[in-house]
């Protein structure tokens, strides 16, 4: 990987950033891309492709009901089944793809920035929020969420929402920032002398590459995992 800084560009006096873009774009062209190829031709017997669909969406419906009611989770379906696909693919795309031109990087996981993690974060966040004033009506959410068990949690209950937004958003960012780094040691390695060094260093990029598809995968499950509880945490009414 040749980038070392992000590309940004001007437009009304505000900075963009083009990496993020860039990055962020093809996550969700290949999540749209998988996704339409997937559900052509639906059978009523499902069969291959469309199992797997079947089986993906099945398997964020799980994770929903396991922290709230059946009836409920139905309404976050859609949600919880795009957020993971797209989570899962912005984790993946910088291990096996990274450009850079200049010491400038033009994509890498949409991930590796706090500031796409943080904003997914801040949506679950909002949501959630929104979900428990629908629910509960606003005096109901506000007991429900800032009085429960006692008035005199209202300070912690604030505090809590804050370190909720800054966990679930830094949690999955510090992994896969971490991962492409390493990665990016390792190759410097493999160019830093010899035909030994190339060979160690492709098989320690092999070697972690295999282990980082699994930490996007658990990254991507704990993320829709802490929406479901957070979400949960809204509109189900504590006894």
């Amino acid at each position: 990987m040749d980038g070392e800084s992000i590309a940004t560009f001007q437009f009304l006096g505000l900075t963009f950033n083009t990496t993020n873009i860039i990055s962020g774009t093809v996550a969700a062209v290949i999540v749209f891309l998988v996704v339409f190829i997937m559900s052509r031709n639906l059978k009523l017997r499902p069969t291959g492709k469309q199992n797997a669909l079947e089986w993906m969406m099945d398997f964020t419906n799980g994770i929903l009901r396991g922290s709230m009611d059946a009836k409920k989770s139905t309404g976050f379906g859609l949600y919880a089944f795009t957020l993971f696909l797209f989570l899962f693919v912005s984790n993946e795309i910088g291990l096996f793809l990274q450009i850079g031109w200049n010491h400038v990087t033009y994509l890498r996981s949409p991930t590796a920035d706090p500031i796409v993690t943080l904003t997914f974060s801040l949506i679950t966040m909002m949501l959630a929020h929104y979900s428990g004033v629908s629910q509960l009506g606003f005096k109901g959410y506000f007991k429900n969420t800032y009085l429960t068990p006692f008035k005199v949690w209202l300070p912690i209950s604030i505090f809590t929402e804050f370190i909720d937004f800054l966990t679930l958003g830094l949690r999955i960012y510090g992994v896969i920032f971490a991962g492409e780094m390493l990665l990016k040691i390792i190759g410097g390695m493999a160019f830093s002398g010899g035909i030994l060094n190339m060979v160690v260093a492709i098989l320690l990029a092999l070697i972690w590459q295999a282990f980082s598809v699994f930490l996007g995968v658990i990254q991507a499950f704990v993320f829709v995992t802490l929406t479901s509880v957070y979400i949960s945490d809204k509109i189900e009414v504590e006894e």
